[in-house]
């Protein structure tokens, strides 16, 4: 998740970060064509889009953090204006006390297979945990509870050990509960994945943020450090050590993996940016404001067609979704 209006600041920009050559444009750089806005949001009503689940057809499931919803746009890559229904609201809580944000945002959020969706929600209160949404348009169920002190901010989902994660942005912790809900147990802990201070009234007050799973490892980015990190799933469930995968990602947000190797399309919220990280850590810049970014928080990818929701949490200009075409082979990401 972005940093919110009030707290924002150039910190990330003069932090003293490993940084990661980005690679010179080459004839075989991957080509991100047809970029367009496909649906505009009201920001007043507090429709900032976090983070992104996409449906069979292509449609998407966006989570507006500060109106605390889950909404439906009929995004596919073939209309040209998406159609947006609210699904579901997070119960309003009368004094949330989330650090860094100081107020209740709906954050991750993951579909699974039979419909189900499960968000992240941050209080400060006993209603900070893992929400699950049913398919049928149910109302939402608290299915686990997260410390009141952290912000669970990005949402993993292993369908093939019924695992969710989630990355605590001010606790440094990845926390795994069972799909079928239960007690959360912390699944990693360290300084890489830490903010860079204990004060939650800190600018450098977001560690963990984004979170995927995805052969055999969950990847988590930390936003202040700017790093992406990978933790390997051992046979048992367990985490194997942390590995950097890639530094110098002021800024990163959630991400996405664009083909079955371990190239990653990553948000960078601070700069406006989505930037294609390989394998080796060198990125390149494929989409900026200039596409019509604003804050983008998450990235998602189907087939050929790019999906970037902008929440424009600083920018304070048009929250929205963008669609472009990915031209590139996916066997060499």
């Amino acid at each position: 998740m972005p940093r919110l209006p009030r707290l924002a600041t150039a910190a990330t920009a003069t932090l003293v970060l490993g940084v990661t050559a980005a690679a010179p444009a080459t004839a075989h750089e991957p080509l991100i064509t047809d970029s367009r806005t496909v649906a505009h949001f009201g920001l007043a009503a507090g429709q900032t889009p976090e983070n992104i689940a996409l449906e069979p057809d292509g449609s998407a499931d966006l989570t507006f953090a500060l109106a605390r919803q889950i909404a439906h746009v009929t995004a596919d890559g073939k209309t040209r204006d998406g159609r947006v229904r609210v699904l579901a609201t997070l119960p309003a809580v009368a004094k949330a006390e989330t650090p860094v944000v100081h107020r209740a945002v709906v954050t991750g959020i993951v579909r699974a297979a039979n419909g189900t969706r499960y968000v992240s929600y941050a209080t400060g209160t006993r209603e900070t945990g893992i929400w699950r949404v049913p398919g049928n348009g149910g109302a939402p169920v608290q299915i686990a509870e997260l410390p009141r002190d952290g912000l669970p901010n990005g949402l993993a989902l292993d369908e093939h050990r019924n695992m969710l994660y989630a990355a605590d942005s001010v606790l440094g912790t990845v926390w795994r509960v069972a799909v079928s809900g239960g007690r959360a147990t912390a699944w990693a802990k360290g300084t890489r994945l830490q903010p860079l201070t204990a004060n939650p009234g800190s600018s450098s007050g977001y560690g963990a943020n984004g979170i995927k799973v995805h052969r055999d490892a969950v990847w988590v980015s930390n936003s202040v450090r700017g790093t992406l990190l990978r933790f390997p799933l051992r046979a048992d469930g367990s985490a194997g050590p942390a590995e950097t995968r890639a530094t110098g990602l002021a800024g990163i947000d959630d991400f996405a993996f664009p083909g079955h190797g371990s190239s990653v399309l990553a948000a960078l919220n601070d700069t406006s940016q989505v930037v294609l990280v390989r394998r080796d850590g060198t990125r390149t810049v494929v989409l900026t404001p200039r596409d019509g970014l604003s804050n983008p928080a998450s990235v998602a990818v189907r087939g050929r067609t790019l999906y970037v929701p902008s929440g424009a949490f600083v920018t304070r200009q048009d929250p929205n979704l963008l669609l472009a075409r990915l031209r590139y082979p996916a066997g060499r990401l």
